[in-house]
């Protein structure tokens, strides 16, 4: 065979692990034609040449690629595209063409706009200019490169500063952020993305106390915020710098919402969530705790008494597992447990078998609790794969070094009880993973009996409810419970009320609802007639020219796990003086290099 007992395959076989980081690191705003024409010509590549759809189809998809994107396709060029993809899908040998003849017919499907448009003009139908692919990953669109620089030099005030220009909630995000921006850092090409999120941590540790910020000018306007959560807040801010009278109404008993009633001090110390939310009040916005709407003030006098009304109020009810047994004494819903916690009502589980249902964070959040309150054992039950879970990987390994057991592939039947009506076990059918559907392989029945996991607790994490049956009532449109907006997240028919969150897109990531009430905040400005800008005067350092070698990815550490279980001290140590120093000196500086240079207009402010 070709290449074996060569030296020179490890060659190709390093050229392919490099192709697959590439790609891993696609940026957005990448032309979809171009990259569906590259994809073909690297199948094109790999094909062995023993079937004619393979060996020549592939290649006449590619020159008809290349006729379409350069404009020079007849007409019909697309559809005679299609139905060479579809001959090569039900007529290769092998997946090396009827995949790569699947990635074409998806593409056009998604994509047929820009196909039609590429072979009339010879020209992307969408912007080509890519922007700084951290920042464009980034919901919230934070200047990442920005205060990675300002943290290299020292100047951490600032990077804390810049960060806020975007996101009122830096430090909690800098502890709980899922960092979506990392998926596409470009440091990716060269070795491993750039922990941002790390680097962020270091920069909110080694701050002082943020600056007041600027407020513009009184505007007379007044908006009411239903929810004090990351959404409702971050929007607030936004609106009481640009001049606006803003009062958040929060049902519990403090702010912060999901960041203090769903995520455990462990990963967020809450006194570091209050600091935040004093800054924010320090920017203006009143926030009323202990007032429900709909109990302790209705719409009707919000509408009356605001000019505009924002509902942020997330996803706190739980969602119901929908067998026999859940009603039982010992079933206990995540959230609920969690929000405990939150208020400081930690369940004592000293002793006993405990059950979680679920695979996502919220799941392993609750495991991990349960650890800490003193179940004797833990033993999280989910009727997919453990690579399957929603979860984070590091909450994942995090959940397993804590102790907790993973029952992956068992989907949960019944909640066995005693004589009394207590839970005394979990019985759960064991599954094998089946076809792809919606993108993941899904779970079928396996051939085998059922099993039964001997517990006292079930803690029941497999989804969040969205308490907008008041809101339904008063006729503002929803969902499956989630409010209907427009693209500026304005509710439909009812002029003055916006919304976004958890109530609005589902349940979640902070950093998404943290971006929505950024977006509705500049939507509710425009509404009220003003365009105002929120800026920061900073200037960056200068970008660095040396070379950038391999290197690897410096990483946040963790306390012990048999010291970290006894108590709901932080788990996560920071980056090093020596490991900051060698970490943010990895980034690419995407923002000066590429694309980048030619967003530097109106970078300090939007």
């Amino acid at each position: 065979m070709l290449f074996e007992n060569d030296s020179s395959y490890g060659a190709l076989g390093e050229m392919c692990a490099n192709t697959s980081r590439r790609l891993g690191a696609n940026a957005r705003g990448t032309c979809p034609v171009d990259m569906t024409r590259a994809l073909v010509g690297v199948a094109h590549a790999q094909s062995c040449g023993k079937c004619t759809p393979c060996r020549v189809g592939l290649g006449a998809m590619t020159d008809m690629l290349e006729q379409i994107i350069g404009g020079t396709a007849e007409a019909g060029t697309i559809e005679r595209l299609e139905d060479l993809a579809e001959q090569i899908r039900v007529s290769s040998d092998c997946a090396v063409g009827y995949q790569a003849a699947e990635q074409v017919l998806m593409s056009i499907k998604a994509f047929r706009d820009d196909f039609e448009y590429h072979a009339e003009t010879g020209g992307c139908l969408r912007s080509s200019s890519q922007g700084v692919p951290c920042v464009v990953s980034c919901p919230a669109h934070v200047d990442i490169p920005g205060y990675i620089a300002l943290t290299a030099a020292g100047r951490y005030e600032e990077a804390v500063e810049l960060i806020r220009k975007d996101n009122p909630f830096p430090s909690a995000c800098a502890y709980v952020c899922e960092h979506p921006c990392e998926e596409t850092c470009r440091r990716t090409m060269v070795d491993d993305a750039v922990n941002i999120r790390g680097i962020k941590r270091y920069a909110v540790d080694h701050a002082a106390a943020p600056r007041p910020c600027d407020r513009g000018p009184a505007t007379g306007k007044r908006v009411a915020i239903v929810g004090a959560g990351p959404s409702g807040l971050t929007c607030g801010y936004f609106l009481a710098r640009m001049g606006h009278e803003v009062v958040a109404f929060e049902q519990r008993e403090k702010a912060g919402g999901m960041l203090r009633y769903g995520i455990p001090n462990y990963r967020l110390p809450k006194t570091i969530l209050d600091d935040e939310i004093a800054s924010i009040e320090a920017a203006g916005v009143e926030i009323r705790c202990g007032v429900t709407v709909g109990t302790d003030v209705t719409l009707e006098e919000l509408q009356r008494d605001f000019d505009v009304v924002y509902i942020a109020m997330g996803a706190h009810g739980d969602k119901k597992l929908r067998m026999p047994g859940e009603d039982a004494e010992g079933v206990v819903p995540a959230v609920k447990m969690l929000r405990e916690i939150g208020l400081g009502h930690a369940p004592d589980y000293t002793g006993l078998d405990v059950c979680v249902v679920g695979g996502g964070n919220v799941a392993m959040d609750a495991a991990r609790s349960a650890v800490r309150c003193g179940a004797k054992s833990v033993t999280v039950v989910y009727r997919r794969r453990t690579a399957d879970m929603t979860a984070l990987p590091e909450e994942i390994e995090g959940t397993i070094a804590d102790g907790c057991e993973i029952a992956d592939l068992m989907a949960p039947l019944e909640i066995l009880t005693d004589e009394q009506g207590h839970v005394c076990a979990l019985k759960a059918q064991p599954q094998i993973i089946g076809p792809v559907k919606r993108g993941r392989p899904a779970p079928i029945e396996a051939e085998r009996e059922p099993h039964e996991y001997p517990c006292q607790v079930v803690i029941v994490a497999i989804g969040q409810d969205i308490q907008s049956d008041y809101f339904a009532e008063k006729g503002l449109p929803t969902s499956w419970k989630q409010f209907d907006v427009d693209e500026s997240l304005a509710v439909p028919e009812h002029p003055g009320i916006f919304s976004g969150g958890d109530c609005m897109r589902g349940p979640a990531t902070v950093i998404l609802a943290i971006a929505d009430g950024k977006k509705a905040a500049r939507s509710i400005d425009t509404y009220l007639g003003f365009h105002h800008a929120v800026s920061v005067d900073i200037t960056l350092p200068t970008p660095r020219l040396d070379d950038r070698v391999p290197c690897g990815r410096s990483v946040l550490g963790e306390r012990a796990a048999e010291e970290r279980v006894r108590d709901f001290d932080l788990v996560e140590y920071g980056l090093s003086e020596q490991e900051i120093r060698q970490e943010t000196l990895r980034c690419l500086n995407c923002d000066h290099f590429g694309c980048g240079i030619l967003h530097e207009e109106g970078r300090m402010s939007w």
